[in-house]
């Protein structure tokens, strides 16, 4: 063979190599992660029943201990959480030893210390399940069913960035006031034959109490993620400016996402990713309100958005507020893993594995169907939005790997 066809030859070979390693071995890479994906997924779903039990494996440790060690930069918990039922047990049933008014806020809340040390946030009741919250999708008070479901549709979709959240029934008259500070007894009223109280808020008012059924208050606890884990608040790029007539510089200028993408922390880590998530999420709950969000201090952008705070959402099953998505859409990108768990829960699977996994909570049912119902809905309009995002700029710009090894050692 002549050097010249040789010379062809190998160069021929090393094309061939070279789409082999490209588009091959890459592919067979990106099929390995899809496989895990779906791996996680069936997980999670054999997991999705928490009874709540007293019962630890870790019989040396107490459930506040084993929570906190749970706690690293990209999660609150791990995907594996065998003593989760003890720990929702526990916050649900441990002995109040301290109750005060709230942390900073807008809405109601009070803050309680369980036996063992631990706080943890309690929100009342404020409307019956099929109660329709109308006007703005961030309208009325907080609502404590929806902490509940936020934090299992967290685990659903596999980011684990919500604190953990349970139903708990208080007896305010012996469970509360008699280790109520003089500032949140202050607050205390009756109501007929009901026991209120008003607590301390921005918007708290004495003609706008949360009311107990006689002495009996449904709520929600939250339990507070660790001290040596503080937090940092951060303005949210698509928030709104809730003044009437004035819109936020996202509202109208749909370059908007250009400009966020030069600015820190959004121009390198996983933050712009995680603000992608979080609209999906809080579009999936009707969540409106997210002007803020915390994530671990000092973290340079590396550490998740925390999804605190998710109580103004399943206010009004019929309102799919579509500016939810405003990251998604006009960034037009999004996390391979979370577009996989996406589909991989449509057909009713959402709706079906949010209903299980609510199940054996204190106060279940938590959700009305109307708003379970309105979870499958949203999630065809997410996926109708990326396959819109894929046909303009097609999936390989659209679809970003991001898989992060976390660790809990």
């Amino acid at each position: 063979m002549k050097l010249k066809q040789r010379v062809v030859l190998l160069a021929i070979l090393l094309v061939i190599f070279i789409f082999t390693k490209v588009f091959l071995i890459d592919n067979l890479d990106t099929s390995a992660a899809n496989r895990e994906d779906q791996r996680a997924f069936h997980r999670m779903m054999a997991s999705l029943r928490v009874e709540l039990d007293p019962r630890l494996d870790h019989t040396l440790q107490s459930p506040w201990e084993i929570a906190a060690q749970w706690v690293v930069p990209r999660e609150v918990y791990p995907e594996e959480t065998p003593e989760l039922g003890a720990v929702m047990h526990a916050m649900s049933t441990k002995k109040i030893i301290k109750a005060d008014v709230g942390y900073k806020g807008t809405q109601l809340k009070a803050l309680l210390i369980l036996e063992g040390g631990q706080k943890v946030v309690f929100k009342p009741k404020r409307y019956a399940r099929d109660y329709v919250v109308e006007g703005e999708p961030y309208a009325g008070y907080d609502r404590h069913n929806a902490e509940v479901a936020a934090f299992h549709l967290d685990r659903i979709l596999g980011f684990r960035r919500a604190p953990l959240v349970v139903g708990r029934f208080v007896n305010l008259r012996t469970e509360i006031k008699p280790v109520a500070t003089e500032q949140l007894l202050g607050t205390f009223m009756t109501v007929g034959n009901n026991t209120c109280f008003y607590g301390k808020c921005y918007y708290c008012r004495e003609t706008e109490p949360a009311c107990a059924d006689g002495d009996i208050m449904e709520g929600s606890v939250t339990l507070w993620l660790p001290d040596v884990w503080p937090l940092q608040k951060h303005r949210h790029p698509w928030g709104r400016t809730y003044r009437e007539g004035k819109l936020a510089r996202w509202e109208y200028d749909e370059s908007y996402c250009d400009a966020v993408k030069k600015t820190s922390p959004y121009d390198s880590g996983p933050r712009l990713l995680d603000i992608i998530d979080t609209a999906i999420f809080d579009y999936l709950i009707g969540n409106a309100d997210r002007h803020h969000y915390e994530s671990f201090q000092d973290d340079e952008g590396a550490s998740m958005l925390i999804l605190l705070d998710n109580a103004k959402s399943f206010g009004n099953p019929a309102l799919d507020e579509r500016s939810i998505l405003a990251p998604l859409y006009q960034c037009c990108i999004i996390r391979v893993s979370t577009w996989n768990r996406l589909n991989y829960l449509k057909n009713g699977v959402l709706k079906s594995a949010l209903k299980t996994a609510m199940l054996h909570d204190p106060i279940s049912p938590v959700l009305s169907d109307p708003h379970l119902d309105a979870l499958d809905q949203r999630l065809l309009s997410i996926l109708a939005t990326v396959k819109q995002c894929t046909d303009q700029f097609g999936p390989d710009v659209v679809l970003v790997e991001d898989r992060m090894t976390l660790s809990h050692l």
